[in-house]
């Protein structure tokens, strides 16, 4: 009894060590709804300061050589219908470009323990992929990498911040 009694506290120690914060998305932020802007205003009146990258169609890209980010909802890893011209958009790029290889990055927000965020991130990239080759993109022209949350293109703690890390970046790989 004592012997099962340690055990129960001891996994219950254990698994309660493993709890991670969760993101505030009780909609706190009052003047964006997206990746809608240079700057925008949160619920306190405090701003979110110009990107890191460029912005393409109202939305935020930090991928390089042309290439349009594709960007995802928190904890998902499907490429979502509002993200499907920016994978046609790429997959013309990459036509274009030769016979280069696309390095493909999975990213996350700070959520998760950093092996959830290198699993999701590989997901992301994979699902990615998938859809180029779907546009006809021979699979032997990818490279997939995971950076789960160690790169991140802003650092602030809103929502809106958050969702500019949950991305795929496209580049040619050097």
């Amino acid at each position: 009894m004592k012997k099962n009694l340690i055990l129960s506290i001891t996994i219950l120690v254990l698994l309660g060590g493993c709890a991670q914060k969760a993101p505030n998305l009780s909609g706190n932020v009052s003047d964006a709804t997206g990746f809608n802007g240079e700057s925008v205003s949160t619920a306190d009146g405090s701003g979110i300061s110009s990107p890191n990258g460029a912005m393409i169609d109202g939305r935020y890209n930090s991928s390089s050589d042309g290439f349009q980010s594709i960007y995802f909802s928190f904890g998902a890893y499907n490429v979502e219908s509002d993200m499907y011209s920016y994978i046609a958009k790429n997959a013309e790029n990459i036509e274009n470009i030769g016979g280069s290889q696309i390095k493909i990055e999975g990213n996350c927000d700070e959520f998760g323990t950093d092996e959830y965020n290198y699993a999701l991130g590989l997901k992301r990239a994979k699902a990615v992929k998938e859809a180029l080759v779907s546009k006809g993109i021979s699979e032997d022209k990818f490279v997939l990498v995971s950076l789960g949350e160690s790169s991140p293109v802003c650092n602030e703690p809103t929502e809106i911040c958050y969702s500019r890390n949950r991305r795929v970046d496209l580049r040619v790989s050097r």
